[in-house]
């Protein structure tokens, strides 16, 4: 038996200090996961349950250590907006999910960009449809090189951020989470059964906001490095 068209490529992410890459096969996203940034978007946090959207696989742009992605500036936008989040690799499968155990199933860690036409998800979001026009089009999460886990001593308060032509955009620590990885990994295994080669994008801080053509982003989450992408 024969494909009838050629199988899209694999996805994959580079691994710090490896020759191996990380297959991606889902990616879940946190939305307003940390209180300030809920707040910057017009939204009271009280840690009711967290929510959760998708981007396809295909949506993920890896980035080698030391390399400056080009991003071209998307189409039907004029509010390109940065989010830098911490991204959470899954190496072992599971349902239901105990908190306890949560970090047995993260195989690494990553920076990354969640990438968001902010005019097309708002539009989406005061017609009460789906946001996909706003965050699932293509190239609209570069992420850089994982990180394993094992190699970490952890990264509850690792400072996060994010310059735009060198000056601070978005500055904060991941223990303002409002949902830990943990928790997270727990509550989203209720509703689905998570498999290795899944990414959980955690969420962003406050300070997002636009960039254009031409402007260099810096980010990057303590530990794991820097992530650098210029829009042209």
């Amino acid at each position: 038996m024969t494909h009838v068209v050629t199988p899209p490529a694999i996805t994959a992410l580079p691994i710090n200090g490896s020759r191996d890459t990380f297959p991606v096969r889902r990616v879940y996203c946190v939305g307003r996961n940390y209180a300030a940034h809920a707040r910057e978007m017009g939204f009271d946090p009280d840690r009711e349950p967290p929510f959760f959207f998708c981007k396809p696989a295909d949506a993920v742009v890896p980035v080698q250590n030391g390399q400056t992605l080009e991003l071209a500036y998307p189409a039907e936008t004029s509010n390109y907006h940065y989010e830098i989040e911490l991204v959470v690799a899954i190496g072992k499968g599971g349902r239901d999910i105990a908190r306890e155990q949560a970090n047995e199933h993260v195989w690494g860690y990553a920076v990354g960009l969640d990438m968001t036409r902010r005019d097309l998800q708002m539009q989406a979001r005061e017609m009460g449809r789906p946001w996909e026009l706003g965050k699932a089009f293509d190239q609209s999460a570069p992420i850089g090189a994982l990180t394993p886990a094992a190699q970490l001593a952890g990264l509850e308060h690792a400072a996060i951020w994010l310059q735009v032509d060198g000056q601070d955009k978005q500055r904060s620590d991941i223990d303002k989470l409002i949902w830990s990885v943990p928790e997270t990994i727990a509550y989203l295994s209720r509703f689905f059964e998570l498999q290795p080669g899944d990414l959980i994008m955690t969420g962003t801080p406050e300070g997002v906001g636009p960039v254009v053509a031409g402007e260099l982003m810096l980010g990057g989450v303590e530990s794991l490095g820097e992530l650098r992408v210029r829009v042209i």
